[in-house]
């Protein structure tokens, strides 16, 4: 019994912490991002990011 009820309390901070760290991930996403666009040269450098400058296996 008391194994099911602290389960359900990690459940809950689990998805209060979620709540709570959304919009600081959020905010690390958006200036993360500017930051890493102007230290490459902008969007324009001619480098292709992420998945689609990778070569796909087939």
């Amino acid at each position: 019994m008391f194994r099911a009820i602290a389960d359900i309390l990690r459940q809950i901070g689990g998805a209060l912490a979620t709540v709570v760290t959304l919009p600081f991930r959020a905010l690390a996403r958006l200036f993360g991002g500017a930051s890493s666009s102007a230290r490459r040269g902008g969007r324009g450098s001619g480098r292709r990011s992420g998945r689609a400058g990778r070569a796909r296996r087939v």
